[in-house]
């Protein structure tokens, strides 16, 4: 056996692939916070007269269900690493961007909630640019 054929490369993430799991990992405790959260409103754990599931209006009912269920999954997803974790982020994300920015009649206007998924997509977006250009072949 030939010393090239018995040599293994091994690939070492790069600082900013560490710091994007990390980045992911961060965001996956919010999304489990956020959902526990959810959680909490549906029970009836959560001080205020319309936060049990049962005297929720309908559009409530049908928002925080989705939300109580897709944030923990999307928390799983980004803390594995895992392609889909992003995707069912963002799809949370869309959901309460839409809530609190096209309906605030039905559901508040939360300008912090906006701002603060906009953010982490826009951090998200950078982090997959920067990888993506450390990752192509040099051109000469």
């Amino acid at each position: 056996m030939s010393e090239v054929t018995s040599r293994r490369v091994v690939l070492q993430p790069s600082a900013v692939e560490v710091i994007f799991a990390w980045f992911q990992r961060v965001i996956a405790g919010y999304c489990l916070l956020f959902g526990i959260l959810y959680w909490i409103k549906l029970i009836g754990f959560y001080p205020g007269s319309l936060w049990r599931f049962d005297l929720m209006p309908v559009h409530w009912q049908v928002a925080a269900v989705m939300l109580a269920v897709f944030f923990p999954f999307a928390a799983a997803g980004l803390w594995m690493l895992a392609s889909w974790g992003p995707v069912i982020w963002f799809i949370c994300a869309v959901t309460e961007t839409v809530m609190y920015a096209g309906f605030p009649q039905l559901f508040g206007y939360h300008l912090l909630i906006i701002v603060s998924h906009a953010c982490v997509a826009l951090l998200y977006i950078v982090f997959r640019v920067v990888i993506y250009l450390q990752k192509r072949p040099a051109r000469h």
